[in-house]
Formats: structure tokens, C-alpha cells, sequence
């Protein structure tokens, strides 16, 4: 007979703040091609069978079994599967909660192939289980095996959590980004935002950034470069007025800025399209 006795020790560990909000488990059989969308909250994506891509607004990560991608809130993103594979995933909300890497960088992470994949799936599974049958005490055994999944995921990427309110942080940056997608035509600079949400500039930048994954000059930058694509697409505007109209102080720091974004300047991206839609 072998007898071990393991005494469990005090931790100083902080009680994670989050909630879990929403699991789902999605199989596509197809050649899915889904819509750029966000959240107001963190989402854990992760890839239980095949392979496909994971899209943001400006790069592309190709995803396969066992990867995982933390998705921040209000960062545009979609999937797509590969033709002729299909791609099944675990995908669930989280408020209350982001993460930093240890380096001190926000934004997105992709995370590929826990050491042991099967304890991480069988973690979403549970979790759906409960969820499903809602039976006594399912939101607790569910919040539990949310927390030991973070805690998993932290000690893998060596992040750092991260606790925020979602409830004020959503209604201000959906205040920024509402009036910066509406209003991209006007001069806009950090003090203009200041004043709208009566915010510290630098409190207001981080935070924004925290969610958006850019900050918010970068965001309406990427905002004006998106209007100026299609008014060089649909419309034989001069490059000059394009760059007036969507809100960029001079033709020359428009093109700079396409150029940097796009690899090309506005006259080469609106030769491309008229030749390819010949």
C-alpha cells in the first residue's frame, strides 16, 4: 500500500472577476463565409476539429484543431472554413474580463495547440452540458469551470488578467465609435472625444485601444481609408476631393496614409479595380 498527502496551500492569487455569458458549439459543413462583427465583451474562440481562417480587419490567421483566439471587445473579426473541411468550434462570451500579454501589448492573441488538448475541450464541453440542461447548481459548476479554463489559459500564454466595467467602458467607447463613424469627415483630434465623454484624454485613448484594438485616431484613419476605397471604386472623384471629402487634411498625407495601410497609392488601387471588374 502507497499513501501521498498533499496539504493544499494559502494562495495570493486574486479571485478572477469575470462572468460567463454565452456558449455555443458551431459545426460548418460548408463554405461558411460570415460577416465582420464585434462584441461589448471578451470571446474565447476555440477550435475543437478541422480548419479554417480567423479573419481581423487587417490580418488573417489560419486556425486549426486544438488553436484558441482571444478575441477583445470591439475588434472586428469573422471565421471562414476551408472548402471541403469542416470546421467545428466552441465559442463563448465573457464580460467583466481582458487579458495583456506579460510584455505589456493588448489586442488580439492566437494561441495554437494546448499540450494537453483534450482537458481544454472537455472544459467547453462541460460547460455546454450545463448550459443545456440547466439543471441545479449548472451557473455555478459553469462559472467554476470558466475560471479553471482562464487560469489554464493564463499559466499556457502567460498573460495577465485584466479587470474592467464593462457596463460604463461599453456605453463610452460605443459613444467614440458611433461618433467617429459618423462623423470622419470633420477634423477630429483626442480633445474632441475628451469633451464628448468627459473623459481623461489618456484614460479615454487606453481604454478605447483596450477595446478596439486600435486607438482611436487609428481607427478613424482606418474609417476614412474604407470610405475613400469605395468612392475610388464607384465614382470618378479626383484623389483631392476623395481625401477632402473623407476628412484627411491634404491629398499628400491621404495618399501617405493609403499607401502604408494598402501597399499602393489611390491611383494604383483604382486602376486595379477598373481592370478587374472589366
Amino acid at each position: 500500500m502507497s499513501y501521498r498527502h498533499y496539504s493544499i496551500k494559502d494562495t495570493d492569487i486574486p479571485k478572477l472577476n469575470t462572468r460567463l455569458l454565452s456558449i455555443s458549439l458551431v459545426k460548418d459543413d460548408k463554405d461558411w463565409n460570415s460577416v465582420f462583427h464585434t462584441h461589448h465583451f471578451t470571446e474565447l474562440f476555440y477550435v475543437v476539429s478541422g480548419e479554417g481562417k480567423f479573419l481581423f480587419r487587417n490580418e488573417t490567421h489560419h486556425i486549426k484543431t486544438g488553436d484558441l483566439v482571444i478575441i477583445p471587445p470591439y475588434l472586428e473579426h469573422t471565421e471562414q472554413s476551408v472548402k471541403g473541411k469542416s470546421l467545428e468550434y466552441y465559442v463563448i462570451g465573457i464580460d467583466k474580463i481582458s487579458f495583456l500579454a506579460e510584455n505589456g501589448q493588448t489586442g488580439i492573441q492566437a494561441f495554437c495547440n494546448f499540450r494537453d488538448q483534450s482537458s481544454v475541450s472537455d472544459i467547453f464541453a462541460q460547460m455546454l452540458y450545463e448550459m443545456r440542461n440547466d439543471d441545479y447548481g449548472s451557473e455555478i459548476i459553469c462559472q467554476n469551470l470558466l475560471e479553471i479554463l482562464i487560469l489554464r489559459i493564463i499559466r499556457s500564454q502567460r498573460l495577465i488578467p485584466i479587470s474592467i466595467n464593462s457596463e460604463r467602458m461599453t456605453k463610452e467607447c460605443a459613444q467614440i465609435k458611433e461618433y467617429l463613424d459618423t462623423n470622419y469627415t470633420e477634423r477630429i483630434t483626442l480633445d474632441t472625444l475628451t469633451s464628448l465623454t468627459h473623459m481623461n484624454k489618456y484614460y479615454m485613448a487606453h481604454s478605447f485601444a483596450k477595446y478596439a484594438g486600435l486607438s482611436p485616431i487609428q481607427y478613424l484613419n482606418r474609417r476614412r481609408l474604407k470610405i475613400a476605397c469605395t468612392l475610388l471604386r464607384d465614382t470618378d472623384h479626383s484623389v483631392s476631393d476623395i481625401a477632402s471629402s473623407t476628412g484627411f487634411s491634404s491629398q499628400s498625407y491621404f495618399t501617405q496614409s493609403f499607401r502604408k495601410y494598402y501597399g499602393m497609392t489611390p491611383l494604383q488601387y483604382r486602376q486595379q479595380n477598373a481592370e478587374t471588374s472589366v
